[in-house]
């Protein structure tokens, strides 16, 4: 594995408020972000997002399982652990997903993109439109 990977996973499992503004160290000014429910260009809206999460989660954060990596492309699989401050604010959800990252020549992310089911590791767990949601993956299965 890189060293590029390697600090990008360990600063991801470190990550908190106070940190956050180091994410331009690893990430170009345009880079590109995708998840299920955001999708920008530009490193300063990318920050953004994940400051978004300390709004309304107690402790959220990532622990990496896998990394992959081949030239200038790499693939994390990992556990986003939080608490939903308004919600079961005693319970620790888990979300598990993976990310496909590109590299620059510099060794930083241009490319992000954040793959994890929204239906199955969120919505389901929420009050009233998780029994709707169980209801429908039922149906449709």
């Amino acid at each position: 594995m890189s060293e590029r990977l390697d600090r990008l996973a360990a600063y991801f499992e470190s990550i908190s408020e106070a940190t956050l503004p180091q994410l331009r160290h690893y990430y170009t000014p345009d880079a590109y972000f995708k998840d299920p429910f955001n999708e920008v260009r530009d490193v300063v809206l990318i920050e953004h997002i994940f400051a978004e999460m300390y709004v309304s989660l107690h402790d959220p954060r990532f622990v990496i399982h896998s990394k992959i990596e081949q030239d200038d492309q790499a693939f994390l699989t990992w556990d986003f652990r939080f608490r939903i401050k308004k919600y079961k604010p005693d319970t620790t959800q888990i979300i598990r997903g993976s990310s496909h990252l590109q590299f620059d020549s510099h060794h930083r992310v241009r490319y992000h993109r954040d793959y994890w089911d929204a239906a199955e590791e969120l919505y389901e767990k929420l009050p009233i439109v998780g029994g709707l949601m169980r209801f429908l993956k039922r149906r449709m299965g």
